[in-house]
């Protein structure tokens, strides 16, 4: 093993643990920010004070999870230029504005709004605090969907070309951003969002009412978090497979792996589960559906012709067992998630919900079902575009840094790593806190007493 290609390993696992570790946040806080703007819709709307209890519960611990997504990902920035500045010399003129338009919409409308969710509830009439959840979940909402932009012209680069000097230009920013692959992954991740929130907030109904606490706070989290993955999660299994669809079109080697397909078949079958022999070339103890069905989820078409790994030169094959098992775990969550969404609504809708403690343990202890599957589709995507940085166009060992050395990576990443460690256990020790406490409100004299805790001006708001 050379010093160059250990570098660039070292470097992948930093930048594999940063990223994973970092979209735990923003996947809450997308999906957080949108719930809390229906919950003060909601308390306008009615006039119930249960409804705005949820969400002054809620937004301090949006409070804290926004601050770990930030501070998380500023690192990531960092090692475009510390890690892989090749692939920002040469992808530069394309991610540059990406990037740098993220900071002039998202954090500009994050910025410039959540001081008012925080402070404001006294300070300004009503309708304009609720425009202020509006533009905060904007603002998260434009996030992912710069990144999503980013990372899908990453996968499929389309309206771009690369100069004789090796550096992508734009070609055409209208199909750059507007481009099918990037909207139908925008969609699916925002969904993804929504999905993840309204699971770890049934879940936290659950769990207050099998312990009989916060009963009417407990019943709105639960029913809403329920009802809303009822009708998401559909959408987010459709989404999923338009995006196999891009997928099968534009990276046929990630298909291939995906599947475990080794040979080209027309019309192809579909593997359930098997254990990929990648030395061999065959899989062990496969269970298989047989043709044309592969070629229907993949093609929607029943006598399409589907590439194998054997067609699609070695040096060109993505890691096999990540993306094969990681697509199974992310479909299998989102089955799981379908089935508890409809059975709870259903529940709901005949007034048992909250009596079937079978149901309620189920929703708690499937509290982290959203990121697993998150997690599970971005090791999908990401290990199944190697040897790829921009599929089809620059490698990856072609992007790391030149004369980075295995010591500077391996010290950043044991430093990266302790700090995140530290950072997740303290903000997650907080958010636990938190919880625990459930949304009641603090004596009133804690804001007083506490001018300079900014959570502390609303626990100490009256109920």
């Amino acid at each position: 093993m050379t010093p160059a290609f250990l570098a660039l390993l070292l470097s992948r696992m930093q930048f594999a643990f940063t990223v994973s570790f970092h979209i735990i946040f923003p996947t809450f806080t997308v999906g957080l920010a949108a719930w809390l703007a229906l919950l003060e819709a909601l308390y306008l709307r009615t006039g119930n004070r249960v409804y705005r209890r949820v969400f002054d519960f809620w937004l301090r611990i949006f409070a804290v999870a926004f601050g770990l997504g930030v501070v998380s990902g500023v690192v990531l920035a960092f090692e475009f230029g510390t890690n892989w500045s090749e692939l920002a010399r040469r992808t530069g003129p394309i991610q540059g504005p990406l990037l740098a338009y993220e900071s002039f919409t998202a954090f500009a409308l994050e910025a410039a709004f959540f001081g008012v969710l925080l402070f404001g509830r006294k300070r300004v009439p009503r309708r304009f605090y609720l425009f202020a959840c509006a533009m905060v979940a904007l603002g998260t909402t434009l996030s992912a969907f710069w990144i999503m932009v980013n990372n899908s012209w990453m996968q499929a680069p389309i309206g771009s070309h690369m100069g004789s000097d090796g550096i992508f230009v734009p070609d055409s920013w209208a199909d750059i951003l507007f481009s099918p692959v990037g909207w139908v992954r925008f969609t699916h991740m925002l969904l993804a969002s929504y999905v993840t929130s309204a699971f770890f907030g049934a879940a936290i109904g659950a769990w207050y009412t099998l312990g009989r606490r916060h009963r009417a706070q407990a019943r709105v989290m639960l029913h809403m978090g329920l009802g809303l993955a009822a009708v998401l999660v559909p959408a987010q299994l459709l989404f999923g497979h338009l995006c196999g669809e891009y997928v099968n079109r534009y990276q046929p080697s990630k298909m291939a792996a995906i599947e475990a397909r080794w040979d080209n078949e027309q019309p192809a079958s579909e593997v359930l589960f098997a254990w990929p022999d990648v030395a061999n070339r065959r899989n062990r103890y496969a269970v298989t559906l047989p043709a044309p069905l592969g070629s229907l989820i993949d093609s929607d078409q029943l006598t399409a012709a589907e590439t194998g790994l054997n067609g699609i030169p070695r040096a060109d094959w993505p890691p096999v067992l990540v993306p094969f098992f990681a697509f199974r775990i992310m479909v299998g969550a989102g089955i799981l998630m379908l089935a508890l969404a409809w059975w709870g609504s259903w529940l709901a809708l005949r007034g048992r919900l909250e009596a079937h403690r079978g149901l309620l343990w189920a929703s708690f202890l499937c509290f982290p079902i959203g990121w697993v599957a998150t997690l599970a589709g971005w090791f999908t995507a990401e290990v199944g575009r190697q040897p790829w940085v921009v599929y089809g166009a620059m490698r990856t060992a072609d992007a790391v840094t030149p004369f980075l050395t295995p010591r500077d990576v391996a010290f950043t990443l044991l430093m990266f790593g302790g700090i995140y460690v530290l950072i997740f256990t303290a903000g997650s020790a907080y958010i636990c806190t938190m919880l625990r406490r459930g949304p009641l409100p603090a004596p009133a004299s804690a804001a007083l007493h506490n001018p300079r805790r900014p959570l502390a001006l609303l626990e100490g708001e009256p109920s």
